[in-house]
């Protein structure tokens, strides 16, 4: 059972890759992207990474594929919206938190 406390870290699957030459040869995404939990066969939102012809990149953070991250987002063209809702999502796309204004008695 999973403690209720404990942060999730997600890595990234992309449709696509490019490598960075100023990094020094390093891969990163491309396209779409998606949240993905190393270890697992699909991301978050439930796409089989294999069946959808995604790429893993281990080494990526979710939130290094924001724009104002100033991480791996330069060819990021989407984030899949699904693993935006479970992952986190910032930026100025992003809905503010859910919360009950008047809550019933």
């Amino acid at each position: 059972m999973r403690s209720k406390g404990r942060s999730r870290s997600y890595a990234v699957a992309a449709s696509g890759q490019w490598t960075d030459e100023e990094e020094g040869r390093r891969r990163l995404p491309a396209g779409e992207v998606h949240a993905w939990e190393p270890g697992r066969n699909e991301t978050v939102c439930g796409l089989s990474l294999s069946r959808s012809r995604l790429v893993r990149f281990a080494g990526v953070t979710w939130t290094d594929t924001f724009p104002e991250s100033g991480g791996a987002a330069d060819r990021v063209q989407r984030q899949c919206p699904r693993c935006a809702s479970v992952a986190g999502r910032r930026g100025s796309d992003a809905r503010p938190a859910w919360h009950r204004a008047n809550p019933r008695p």
